[in-house]
C-alpha cells in the first residue's frame, strides 16, 4: 500500500494523488490559474481500459485540457461551452490513443470546474464528483454516471449504501467509448466562503460528505488536503483504489471583484450625475 502523496498546489486551490492499493496511478489531474483574470481551471480524471490503458486515458485528458488552457480558449468562450469542448476533445483524443493498442481501451472519467470572476461553470462524466460547499452546508455535488446512482435515483438503495453496493463501478458513461459522451453542465454565482471539492471514487468512496466539508474548510489547504487522502488510503487497505483530490477556495476573490465592480459603477454613475447637475447649473446662470 503506497501512502506518497504526489502533491500540487497553486493559488486557493491544492490537490494531490497517491496510489493506495494499487500497482499503478490511473487517476491524474491538473490545477491552473490565471491571476489577472481571476480563473481557475480545475481538472481531475479516473483512467481504466485494462493493461496500462488507465493511466494513457487519464493522462490524455489532463494533457487537452493543458493545451485548451494554454490556448485561451476560456477566455472567448462562454464557461460551459469551453468545458464541452475540453470534454470532447478529450474523448477524440482517447479514441486515437486506442488506435495503436491491442487488448486495451484507454477510457476515463472526467471532473472539470472552472472558476472566472463571479462565475463558476463545471462538466463531468462518470463517477468522479464535484462537492460544493457554502460553509460546512452542502450546496450540490455532481450525481455518478453509474449503475449504483441509477438504483439511488430509483430509491432501491440509500447514500450511505452507494460507495459499497455492487454495482457502483459499473459505468453509464465515459470517455473513450464508440460514442460521444453525453457531458453533464452546472454554473453558479460564486459567493464568499464557498468551497469546492473535487475528487474520484477512491476518495468518496472512503470519506463521507461531513468529512468532506469539515477538511475543506480548514485554513491549511495542504495539512487538510494530506490527512484526506491519508484517511482515504488507510480506509481503502491493501486492495484500495487510486485516490486523487482537490481542494479550492476561490469564493472570497470572486466576492471582492464583484463588489469591486458594482462600487466603480456606483461611482461612475455618481460622477456622471454631478457632470450632468453642473453642465445644468452653468446653463442655468449663462442664460439669468
Amino acid at each position: 500500500m503506497d501512502k506518497t502523496v504526489d502533491f500540487h498546489a497553486i493559488q486557493r486551490a491544492a490537490a494531490g494523488r497517491a496510489r493506495g492499493g494499487r500497482e499503478s496511478q490511473q487517476d491524474d489531474l491538473i490545477c491552473l490559474h490565471d491571476p489577472t483574470e481571476a480563473t481557475w481551471l480545475l481538472v481531475l480524471a479516473d483512467g481504466m481500459g485494462g493493461d496500462g490503458a488507465g493511466e494513457l486515458a487519464s493522462e490524455g485528458v489532463i494533457q487537452v485540457a493543458r493545451r485548451q488552457w494554454e490556448q485561451g480558449l476560456w477566455r472567448s468562450q462562454p464557461g460551459s461551452l469551453f468545458l464541452e469542448s475540453l470534454c470532447q476533445d478529450a474523448h477524440a483524443e482517447l479514441r486515437r490513443r486506442g488506435e495503436d493498442l491491442e487488448g486495451a481501451e484507454p477510457h476515463s472519467t472526467v471532473v472539470a470546474l472552472l472558476i472566472r470572476g463571479d462565475r463558476v461553470s463545471w462538466a463531468h462524466v462518470g463517477d468522479s464528483r464535484l462537492y460544493r460547499f457554502q460553509g460546512s452546508r452542502l450546496v450540490g455535488r455532481t450525481e455518478d454516471h453509474s449503475l449504483a446512482q441509477l438504483k439511488l435515483l430509483r430509491g432501491e438503495l440509500t447514500e450511505q449504501e452507494l460507495a459499497n453496493d455492487s454495482d457502483q463501478h459499473k459505468l453509464l458513461r465515459g470517455l473513450g467509448g464508440p460514442q460521444p459522451p453525453v457531458v453533464e453542465h452546472g454554473c453558479a454565482v460564486l459567493r464568499a466562503g464557498q468551497t469546492f471539492v473535487l475528487c474520484s471514487d477512491g476518495v468518496w468512496e472512503q470519506l463521507s460528505t461531513e468529512e468532506l466539508a469539515r477538511l475543506s474548510q480548514r485554513r491549511d489547504q495542504h495539512e487538510a488536503l494530506r490527512e484526506a487522502l491519508a484517511l482515504a488510503v488507510e480506509r481503502g487497505g491493501e486492495g484500495g483504489d487510486n485516490v486523487a483530490l482537490i481542494f479550492a477556495r476561490a469564493g472570497r476573490e470572486g466576492w471582492a471583484r464583484r463588489y469591486r465592480d458594482k462600487l466603480w459603477s456606483v461611482m461612475r454613475r455618481t460622477a456622471a450625475y454631478r457632470r450632468r447637475t453642473a453642465e445644468q447649473t452653468a446653463t442655468t446662470h449663462s442664460e439669468a
